[in-house]
């Protein structure tokens, strides 16, 4: 069974700020997945942060995964306005999240599946509901223990992604905090 991971557009967004989205490709190392509002999430983003096109270009999440059962389509507006505060007048606010979890939580497939986000509130709720959630930091100190970079490397890409604006829920202290498990 293939254990797929689901990054969230804001982890995306991290390496891309970093011009680093091959280091994030070669630690999701074929198992990255996303839905339709977290692909077109990363589309629109492109028009800041360029790197990211190269991550559609080349496919390296598969093809968005569509929601279109009504049952499931209901539970990702369900979650988007209850759990996630996303508003009715805002029909995108949350949603690349509330997919997320969507499938996740009802499709057989993705049951084993595994969340990255740097959103405490989502991961929060993720981590409540037995998903498994990752964050930036985790991913970092993956290419670390895989030696895809050192750990002064990693530490400096943390701070790097901090440094150009972005807000990561952990940091490392440094490179010693990439060594090891948590």
């Amino acid at each position: 069974m293939t254990e797929w991971w689901f990054p969230d557009n804001t982890v995306l967004c991290n390496f891309a700020a970093v011009d680093r989205v091959a280091l994030l490709e070669k630690v999701l190392d074929g198992r990255g997945r996303w839905s339709e509002a977290v692909a077109r999430e990363a589309r629109l983003s492109t028009r800041h942060l360029p790197p990211l096109a190269g991550l559609t270009e080349r496919g390296s999440l598969g093809e968005p995964i569509e929601i279109s059962d009504p049952a499931e389509r209901t539970e990702v507006e369900r979650l988007r306005r209850a759990v996630f505060g996303g508003d009715r007048r805002r029909p995108t606010q949350h949603l690349g999240e509330a997919e997320t979890l969507t499938l996740i939580t009802r499709r057989r497939d993705f049951r084993h599946a595994v969340w990255i986000s740097d959103d405490r509130d989502a991961a929060r709720y993720a981590r409540r509901r037995g998903i498994t959630t990752l964050e930036t930091f985790d991913l970092v100190r993956a290419a670390v223990l895989e030696q895809l970079v050192d750990a002064a490397e990693g530490h400096r890409l943390l701070l790097a992604m901090t440094g150009a604006g972005r807000r990561l829920h952990r940091i490392s202290a440094g490179p010693e905090d990439l060594l090891g498990p948590r």
